[in-house]
């Protein structure tokens, strides 16, 4: 079971921040980086957001909050080993063309340690701010997503879908997988998983204690052997929230089927500190979680 830590968030963002912590998450063997995204926020919003109570965002809301394509790729030239992933990347407000780019350009030069994160988005003010509709969000995930996997796929590539169209197109470099770079979906409700269950190489859940990560991980099983794929090759994270957020429930979420627990630091402008921080998360989340395998 792996670890892995979120990046370029607040005092996370700077640059002496991200060299400090992308450098000894690796030595330390934390799994995986992730960066999350969101281009613009509001102080005021009806949107609300899933993972609260209160449905308002727990982000001070001037934190610097990095492009997570661009802090993905100044942590891959520090490091060689540690993995690299969107967590989650807002795909339909993307251009799926630029975004197939992005990403394999970003796997190229990495020698293929990223993993993209998909979610469809919460806010629909970030959505009307970037000139997208906010309804229809999952359909139109999907079809970029379909888009973009024949692009990394082979050359020349075409697709036609409801959101994107295009013939005979080439891109390259491709990433270091093709088309099986995972994919992994976020979202924890029914439709969520349906869409794991035909285009995920892993799903990123948030917010689930070990029970819950559990029913939810049956119905996905259920749902992936439904569409004729092999539930054992599915990888699922989880951010475990507040509430959940204690090594008592690292075996329990190890036992619920979870490879990889993805958790926040709380970073300092001293990088002192985030060096202290990261070993004290190495002896008590790194280390027990290698044990169980």
């Amino acid at each position: 079971m792996k670890i892995g830590i979120f990046i370029g968030i607040a005092a996370g963002a700077r640059p002496d921040s991200m060299v400090t912590v992308a450098q000894h998450a690796e030595r330390l063997g934390f799994g995986t980086l992730w960066a999350g995204e969101h281009v613009v926020v509001f102080d005021h919003y009806q949107s609300k957001y899933p993972y609260t109570d209160n449905g308002e965002m727990p982000l001070v809301r001037d934190a610097d909050f990095l492009d997570p394509m661009v802090a993905l790729t100044y942590a891959a030239a520090v490091t060689r080993s540690i993995r690299l992933a969107t967590g989650i990347c807002l795909v339909p407000e993307h251009n799926p063309l630029v975004l197939a780019k992005q990403v394999a350009s970003l796997d190229f030069l990495s020698g293929g340690r990223f993993a993209l994160g998909v979610g469809i988005g919460w806010s629909e003010e970030e959505f009307r701010a970037l000139g997208v509709p906010f309804e229809r969000r999952a359909q139109r995930t999907c079809d970029y997503l379909e888009a973009m996997l024949k692009l990394w796929g082979g050359d020349p590539a075409s697709h036609s879908g409801e959101f994107v169209r295009f013939n005979q197109a080439r891109m390259n470099p491709k990433p270091v997988a093709k088309d099986r770079m995972p994919v992994y979906f976020g979202g924890e409700s029914m439709p969520a998983l349906r869409r794991v269950a035909k285009y995920g190489s892993g799903w990123f859940g948030s917010n689930l204690g070990p029970l819950e990560t559990a029913e939810k991980l049956g119905k996905l099983r259920e749902l992936m052997k439904a569409n004729g794929r092999n539930p054992d090759e599915l990888r699922v994270m989880m951010s475990p929230g507040v509430a959940h957020f204690s090594p008592a429930n690292l075996t329990r979420y190890h036992e619920a089927g979870v490879h990889e627990l993805v958790i926040f630091l709380n970073y300092s402008a001293r990088q002192e500190e985030n060096l202290g921080k990261l070993e004290h998360l190495a002896k008590r989340w790194v280390e027990p979680a290698d044990r169980l395998g």
